[in-house]
């Protein structure tokens, strides 16, 4: 196992699986449309240029510093190179807005930011002008706009000084495990977000149950990531950097999710995790391309689907489904894996809900895909389902070193190494949220008889109807995206006689369907399919229709794809109150 409890810091364990490294490729981008390898020593000299270049600016331990990046080589160094100096990482989303660094910059109080493209610069300089702490900017391309008072330096370049680089290893393992590492900004679904302050300790207990969750089935030998999702998330940033550095794996950094088909077959990913917007997105896809294959090609997949949904289930097969089940691996499972890359061992489904029947939908096709559960608060990993024992429907055993209870109100509690330190510079919030020890996590659930997690719902989202029937309005929106008409929905309805729905029909079906009547009567036998299998206080009784996507750009969602319930209400809340002042 990987000296997980012996590691003082983050950037001790890099220096380490970088000394064992050397000449090894390890991180891969892409370089004139081709993906080009640096090794691990390579990149250990970056993060010792990196680091100069903070100290020369004067950054010193427990300076936070803003990081404000695609996912790329760069990243990676910079981040280890924050906290191998003692300062506190800030990694935020390339998508925020001027006021949302602001926000950030002033509520961390930043010393120093690093940033890599002009506009990313661009935006750090026009935020500062809120943030009057913030001295330095480390930029890889040069920003376009007035510094005002930050100073700006480029990218460090040229060889690293080997004194340089044996002081800082130095540091590095100088460092206390249960110092602060980074402080990772919530995406904000239901406001403005807090600053979760996550110590090396912190991500080394999520490493090592992720470690001792796989290892008997995987092996984790040689593994090979691919890094899409952004880095600023804990999800990504704990799953697809530092458990990877963890085991001396390979990432590949990903061009963006338009291109990620092109990507997985380049870089054939042997474990991959996701959030579950992505996996519904490539079986419509699947589905789609089939479907316009039809014949023989649409009748043997449509089999293989039935016949492994069958396996999961745990329903005896038929002679002939037998037979059959061997010609089916070849001519359709194994296609189906070679659009994920042919060497994938397992797929990870996490930061929302994962709709049973997508699930097992990949199971039924050959991949395993195993649902888990986590909050940055816990930086993030909770609960995974272990890939030799998987129940879709829940998001499995609390990963080693977990301690998971149920408190009297359903709520979900958790206990461990992994919990957060606190929120930054929120003492009231972080009482509300530790008690005891044990981390609130404002979900509501249950434990199974084999220990298995289930989610039922958000302790906030949960909608009580005027009856007083507590309704969940997540599964009802799983349902309604998983018709091939709607593409997203949000539900409606808190202390309201009934529920309602605000709909975005699929793209393809809009563009198809330019009539409104039309467009609406499509969307309508959709909700009217979905209704037949609720109960009768969850049946959707009227809907609207979007004017557009829900979008990162427009606010309405995160960066990882969850809807922002309040930016959504606040530009529909009237649409929907109106549906209730139509008669019958």
């Amino acid at each position: 196992m990987p000296d997980y409890r012996h590691w003082p810091t983050l950037p001790a364990m890099f220096f380490d699986r970088a000394a064992a490294g050397g000449g090894r490729p390890f991180l891969w981008h892409k370089v004139d449309g081709r993906y080009a390898s640096l090794d691990w020593t390579e990149v250990a000299e970056q993060v010792a240029r990196i680091a100069a270049a903070l100290h020369a600016a004067g950054v010193e331990a427990g300076d936070r510093v803003v990081l404000v990046s695609e996912n790329r080589p760069e990243f990676l160094a910079a981040d280890v190179a924050i906290m191998a100096v003692g300062a506190i990482a800030v990694p935020t989303y390339t998508t925020n807005t001027v006021e949302d660094h602001r926000h950030i910059l002033a509520d961390c109080g930043a010393r120093a930011a690093i940033a890599s493209t002009a506009e990313l610069a661009d935006r750090v300089l026009e935020a500062a002008t809120g943030a009057p702490g913030l001295r330095h900017l480390i930029a890889i391309e040069a920003p376009t706009v007035p510094a005002g008072h930050v100073t700006v330096s480029g990218w460090p370049d040229g060889a690293a000084p080997a004194a340089g680089m044996t002081e800082l290893v130095a540091k590095a393992r100088q460092g206390e495990r249960g110092a602060a590492a980074c402080i990772i900004y919530t995406s904000g679904t239901g406001g403005r977000p807090k600053g979760v302050v996550l110590s090396h300790a912190n991500i080394f207990a999520n490493c090592e149950g992720a470690w001792r969750r796989l290892v008997d089935v995987c092996g984790l030998e040689d593994e090979v990531f691919l890094s899409f999702l952004p880095l600023s998330h804990s999800y990504e940033h704990t799953c697809g950097q530092f458990f990877p550095i963890s085991i001396g794996a390979q990432i590949y950094y990903a061009e963006g999710i338009e291109q990620l088909g092109r990507n997985l077959t380049e870089a054939r990913p042997t474990l991959m995790t996701a959030v579950p917007r992505l996996y519904e997105g490539m079986h419509s896809r699947i589905t789609r391309d089939v479907e316009r294959a039809g014949g023989l090609k649409a009748a043997l997949f449509r089999r293989a689907v039935e016949i492994g949904s069958k396996r999961y289930h745990g329903k005896a097969l038929s002679l002939g489904e037998r037979l059959l089940d061997p010609l089916l691996e070849r001519l359709v499972r194994d296609k189906v894996r070679a659009r994920f890359g042919g060497r994938l061992k397992g797929l990870v489904s996490g930061g929302a809900p994962l709709n049973i029947d997508v699930g097992v939908f990949f199971h039924a096709l050959g991949l395993r895909l195993s649902q888990g559960y986590g909050q940055t608060e816990a930086a993030p990993l909770i609960s995974c389902n272990p890939l030799e024992r998987i129940k879709l429907h829940t998001v499995g055993l609390p990963v080693p070193g977990v301690e998971v209870r149920i408190a009297e109100d359903g709520e979900i509690l958790a206990r461990g190494d992994m919990v957060m330190l606190g929120y930054w510079n929120k003492p009231e919030a972080t009482a509300e949220t530790l008690r005891d020890g044990w981390l609130h996590t404002g979900d509501i659930g249950r434990i199974d008889e084999d220990g298995y997690l289930e989610i039922t719902d958000r302790k906030k989202d949960i909608i009580v109807n005027s009856g007083g029937d507590n309704l969940s309005p997540s599964r009802i929106e799983g349902f309604l995206t998983l018709e091939p008409e709607i593409h997203q929905a949000l539900v409606f309805g808190d202390r309201k006689p009934h529920l309602v729905a605000l709909i975005v029909p699929d793209a393809e079906l809009a563009r198809e369907e330019t009539d409104p009547d039309r467009l609406r009567a499509r969307v309508r036998t959709a909700v009217e399919r979905v209704n037949a299998r609720l109960s009768a206080i969850e049946r959707v009784r009227r809907f609207a229709l979007a004017d557009e996507p829900f979008s990162v750009d427009t606010g309405e969602l995160t960066p990882t794809m969850k809807t922002r319930r309040h930016a959504v209400l606040h530009r529909y809340g009237q649409k929907l109150l109106h549906l209730y002042e139509r008669p019958g």
